[in-house]
Formats: structure tokens, sequence, C-alpha cells
């Protein structure tokens, strides 16, 4: 079966269980659940014609398949931003303001088999990061770098330009590589049945994934516009489990500071217990704790620093909470708290 064959598989299979998961956990009146039938049937269709051209090595079909799928997931995209949409109607209703019905009856624009309310664009705040793209799945063994939202001197004075240079494009490249490397060969192992070198390929897959991860976490964690202090909700729940802005702030210094060798100090949410923490890993995943999400990250290493601080971590840290850029935070931080486990 041809590769992209086998991503147009994924991707169906990925559109179906967002619909099922919409189905599940939104209201939808009927006009939506109709656009949301549709797009199921397209799914599923497009689905079955990357499946027969599967065993085809050379086919003149997969190209328009392939851009006929890129024009759905598009429109899917819209639908998803309704979806959303119409919960902030709910939320502004209840608040005794007027809701935007009219975007909920909006006339759909037709491409393809399938028909999508037009959508008015999101209202954003200085330094939020736009809405995630709907998208297809990672495919195995394609993980990319993703490009800094700023320049590379950008944090001067703070994190100097050669420093931003190297740990960008090519140490958190490297974990990039290294990571798709890992996942090939794991891809191998199942193929053939071949585990012997499965202790090594897992270890690489958990040390360049979670420095991978991190770091993609890290580069909108900073902004040049940064510092000050969190807001909103976050800055409620950060004073109702640590006391105070202060307190958590000097327990996240020192936990930054203290970490034995290379590593992070990250905030985190925890849906099982309902609370923030702060957490500290070795290397990238050493010591840390399943089933928390990370909602600002530090990296620690020294290839983070050492070229401006030297051994100097303390003046690093002291200086790093000039540049956080807490809207992205606090963003991480709303979608998190929605994500609730039964406390044990």
């Amino acid at each position: 079966m041809v590769e992209e064959a086998k991503n147009l598989l994924d991707w169906s299979q990925w559109g179906r269980q967002w619909i099922e998961h919409l189905r599940r956990h939104k209201p939808l009146n009927r006009e939506l659940e109709r656009h949301l039938h549709k797009f199921e049937e397209t799914f599923t269709r497009i689905g079955r014609e990357a499946s027969k051209l599967g065993s085809t090595l050379e086919s003149d079909e997969l190209p328009a398949l392939i851009t006929r799928a890129e024009q759905v997931q598009e429109q899917f995209h819209h639908f998803l931003r309704l979806a959303q949409l119409s919960e902030d109607e709910e939320n502004l209703a209840g608040e005794g303001k007027e809701p935007v019905q009219e975007s909920m009856n909006a006339q759909p624009a037709v491409v393809e088999e399938v028909q999508v309310p037009v959508v008015p664009e999101p209202v954003s705040y200085p330094g939020a990061r736009e809405p995630v793209r709907a998208a297809r799945p990672v495919a195995v063994g394609r993980h990319t770098l993703p490009p800094l939202p700023y320049a590379y001197n950008a944090l001067e004075p703070y994190i100097d330009e050669a420093t931003m240079q190297i740990h960008h494009t090519k140490l958190h490249q490297k974990y990039v590589d290294d990571l798709n490397t890992a996942e090939r060969k794991l891809a191998e192992a199942r193929e053939s049945g071949n585990f012997d070198l499965i202790r090594h390929w897992e270890r690489e897959l958990a040390f360049n994934g979670a420095g991978h991860y991190l770091h993609t976490i890290f580069w909108p964690s900073m902004s040049p516009n940064g510092g000050g202090t969190p807001s909103g909700d976050l800055a409620a729940a950060i004073n109702r489990y640590f006391g105070s802005y202060d307190a958590f702030k000097r327990q996240f210094s020192q936990a930054a500071e203290k970490v034995e060798g290379p590593g992070w100090a990250i905030l985190v949410w925890s849906p099982r217990t309902h609370h923030l923490e702060i957490l500290t890993a070795e290397k990238h995943q050493n010591l840390s704790q399943w089933d928390v999400i990370p909602l600002l990250a530090l990296d620690v290493w020294e290839h983070a620093y050492f070229l401006a601080y030297q051994n100097q971590r303390d003046k690093y840290v002291e200086n790093w909470w000039n540049i956080v850029n807490w809207p992205y935070v606090e963003e991480r931080f709303e979608k998190a708290r929605k994500l609730r486990w039964e406390p044990y």
C-alpha cells in the first residue's frame, strides 16, 4: 500500500473519531447535525476510495483524492470552530448578553459534496496564538520542527541570539530527527516481529519525544512582550493552591535552580487532583508524573543559557521571568482545566 493512501486512511479514521467525540460532548442542533452527517459520509467515502487505491503503486486518482481531502479538512476546521462558538453563545446567553444567532443560520458555502456554515473570525487578544487548525495525525516518523513565534534576537537581553539559534535549529531539530528515527525503527520491529532492540528504541522514543514536546511548549511560553503576572482564572488557581503568586514564583524558581543535571521545571494541571502543581524532570522524562498536562515549562539544560550565563543558572532563571508569555499559559490552562479524572 502506498504511503499516501495509508495517510488518507488514517485521516479518514481521525475525522470519524472527531465526529463521534462531538456527538458525545457537544449540544448540536438539527442544522449542525445535518452538516455533521455530511462530513461523516465524506470521510467514509474518501477512506474507501483510498483503500481501493492502496494496492496500486501508481495511480492518477490519488493526487486528486488528496486535494479533495485537504478541502474537506479545511471545511471541517470551520465546523469545529462553529461548534465551539455555539458553546460561547450559550455562556453569553447565561450572562444576559445577546447571542450571535446569525452565525448559526448563515448560508452554507458549497465546496465538493460538503456544505459548511460560514464562521466569523474568532476574537483574539494581544499575545494570543491563532486557533490550532484541525489536522490529520502525525504519520510515523514525520514530526517536524515548529517555527519560532518571534525572531532569534527578540528575547535579548534575557536570552541571546546565538543561544536561540543553536537551541532551536540544532538541538531541538536533533530531538525531532531522533524521535522520527525511533518511531520508524519501532514500526519496522512491528512489521518484522523482531523486538531484540526494543529497550533501546523505547528509550530513544521517550527521551526524544519528551524533548520535542517540551520544547514545543517552551518556545511560545516566552515572548518579547512577556513578563508581569498571570491574570484571570489562572491567577486565581495559582493563589488558591500556592497561597500567592510570589509563593508560586519562589517555588518554581527554586525547583528550576535545583534540578540535578540537565532538565526542566514545569507547571502542570492535574486532571486527577483538580489542581496545579510544580514538577521537575531530569533529562526530559525522568522523575516526571504521568496523567498531568504541562502548562509552562522552563528549560534548564546548560545549552539553554551557558553562552550568556555560564554556570549562573540562578541568574538565568531570575531573568527568564521577564519573558514569560502568560496569555499563552492561560490559554493552555483554560483548555486543560476542562479535563478532569475521578480523583484517587
